[in-house]
């Protein structure tokens, strides 16, 4: 029935919006989509195609919104359109270059994806092309892909960081305390620490534990992934980060960190040289965005998705929510159902499921996962785990027949909290009471006007319980191991993918496209006799204003990640990124959603960098 209503006002809102704009509103936005179309790479040779690192990038295919700003081909970029592209450009004789252009930060994305961002430029520095790097500042999240380079630049007076992973926890016990607010928590596993900032003012030993053990472990996959295309040692770039920290220009081209000290005009130069261009006129580009849209553009209505033997990738990102819900998260209402279509769908021989989630809601994901389960006994199902598939996110993959994950995906946290928040005191010494009648004990147990009674907590707490065994459960079941086994690595303990292939939580280690070829061969599907079809499909104008009149949490993430990453001039890097974390605090806080107040979820606020 909500979907019924959504498709009647998406037509609603598209007539009002051909009624209202008129011949004049929409002979605008035709010219504004006109005048920012890029000029496609096919008229250029000799081009070089410049990935800006500061690009976000995310798993589910993007489309043009009006609505974000007019088309704006770098500022959102979808994962496999990235890699896919760069692979591509590696055979493109019209392109004779790569250029990494460093931001003021690095793009949106964690290890996990960097990781297949990286063996797409791999492929292409095989390929015999070049690529350049540059930056006035070295990152290490930039330098992760900007070291794969044949050629490394730095601003002679730019500074590179060496300095190690740190994970920060902010905590919030303390204001509640001051303010009266008053907090009481459930949960199942010592290590499921998404109720600590509410409770503790420091790590707990448990959690430091884990933490420690998880960054020790990204930590490990730089310096190996680094040292690899460097001519360094991993005990050359821990001797940096234990002294040192942060090199000038000049040191990391002495520690064969860069290859040179320039310029960005110098590099630009060089570049000239590359594609024949004259001294007084730019090098001839194309920037990623563009290279992206000219090659999606070509490629419209081939493939055969709308008939054949297909394999689906359902992108599965955000955070998990009951109910029903429009962008940045897994609904369980349209997931369900997404998942019932596919697993009907006869031509669908195979699905892929991209995971890129920390969790969220246990009855959400307790369905989604049913549904999974489903789907697999119909046709075979292959996780692909992307940043993290953890908590929620590991119940939905845990059924799969087979699970890929990057060595720095973040996944495991099997387990269950729920948070009890309570007004009592903030509303007594303000002057506001409660009183109430009821009928039985547990009438109002869901009040904010007092805490839980010890009868309440014990209620719930017997609820967590059942939900941490049936997660034991399934885990155990999908993952072909015995129950004391996976309670060994439960315990709402977080692992790097690496380490949860060895624990066989993940069953190998590769991207979305080791995934899709694992995927075609357990259905005994041939190269070329099938094709490929990603779900779900880029939203339209009118669904891009939907998600604005109905979505009030959505909305308010995607302003707060707007302003927290702007990098118009006042709004110093410093401060985007401490707006940015508050912005990550708040994000699960909107989507407390689960009927029964229990999640399956990662640590709130750990901001790893």
């Amino acid at each position: 029935m909500l979907q019924f209503i959504k498709t009647v006002v998406a037509t609603v809102v598209g007539l009002i919006l051909f009624t209202v704009l008129g011949a004049v509103g929409l002979t605008a936005l035709v010219m504004t989509a006109a005048n920012t179309e890029p000029e496609t790479p096919k008229a250029r040779k000799k081009t070089v195609l410049v990935y800006d690192l500061s690009t976000q990038v995310q798993d589910t295919p993007t489309g043009e919104s009006i609505l974000a700003g007019g088309y704006l081909p770098d500022s959102s970029l979808a994962l496999r359109s990235v890699t896919q592209a760069i692979e591509a450009a590696a055979e493109d004789e019209k392109v004779v270059a790569l250029y990494l252009q460093g931001g003021t930060a690095a793009g949106g994305s964690g290890f996990g994806s960097m990781a297949e961002i990286r063996k797409a430029l791999q492929l292409f520095r095989e390929a015999g092309k070049p690529i350049f790097a540059y930056d006035s500042d070295w990152s290490e999240m930039e330098y992760f892909l900007g070291s794969v380079a044949d050629t490394i630049a730095i601003d002679p007076i730019g500074d590179m960081a060496i300095d190690g992973l740190s994970a920060e926890v902010r905590f919030y016990a303390g204001a509640l305390e001051k303010y009266g607010v008053g907090m009481q928590v459930i949960r199942v596993g010592k290590f499921k620490s998404a109720v600590e900032p509410f409770l503790n003012k420091s790590l707990s030993a448990e959690n430091r534990k884990q933490t420690e053990a998880l960054i020790g472990s990204l930590w490990s996959n730089f310096l190996v992934t680094v040292a690899e295309n460097r001519d360094v040692t991993v005990a050359d770039l821990q001797g940096i980060a234990n002294q040192t920290g942060t090199l000038t220009a000049q040191e990391a081209l002495e520690k064969k960190l860069v290859d040179r000290v320039a310029y960005a005009d110098e590099i630009a130069d060089e570049l000239k040289q590359l594609t024949d261009v004259d001294d007084d006129k730019p090098f001839r580009e194309t920037s990623l965005g563009e290279y992206v849209s000219f090659r999606e553009e070509r490629q419209k209505g081939k493939g055969g998705a709308s008939g054949g033997d297909r394999i689906a990738v359902l992108y599965m990102e955000g955070e998990i929510i009951s109910g029903s819900g429009f962008r940045d998260v897994i609904s369980s209402e349209s997931m369900v159902e997404q998942l019932r279509e596919l697993r009907l769908d006869d031509d669908i021989k195979s699905v892929v499921l991209r995971v890129n989630s920390p969790g969220g809601s246990a009855i959400a994901s307790s369905q989604i996962g049913r549904e999974v389960i489903l789907l697999k006994e119909a046709k075979p199902v292959v996780v692909s785990m992307g940043n993290y598939a953890a908590s929620g996110g590991y119940w939905i993959a845990a059924p799969a027949n087979k699970i890929f994950a990057e060595p720095g995906t973040i996944t495991g946290s099997i387990g269950t909290y729920g948070l009890l928040p309570n007004v009592q005191k903030l509303a007594n010494d303000n002057g506001i009471t409660w009183d109430a009648v009821k009928t039985a004990p547990f009438a109002n147990s869901d009040t904010i006007a007092r805490p839980k009674t010890t009868a309440e907590l014990a209620l719930r707490q017997r609820t967590a319980n059942e939900i941490y065994s049936r997660f034991l459960d399934l885990v155990a079941e999908g993952r072909g191991m015995e129950r004391e086994a996976v309670a060994e690595v439960a315990e709402g303990r977080v692992w790097s993918g690496s380490n949860a292939k060895g624990l066989g939580l993940v069953d190998e280690l590769g991207g979305l496209d080791e995934a899709i070829a694992s995927a075609a061969e357990i259905a005994e599907l041939e190269d070329g006799d099938w094709s490929l079809q990603q779900f779900p499909a880029p939203r339209s104008l009118e669904e891009e204003l939907l998600d604005e009149f109905f979505s009030g949490a959505p909305a308010t993430r995607s302003q707060l990640r707007a302003v927290a990453e702007s990098q118009k001039p006042g709004l110093p890097a410093f401060w985007a990124k401490q707006l940015k974390a508050v912005q990550e605090d708040l994000d699960p806080l909107l989507y407390l959603s689960d009927p029964k107040g229990l999640y399956t979820r990662l640590p709130f606020n750990v901001d790893i960098r």
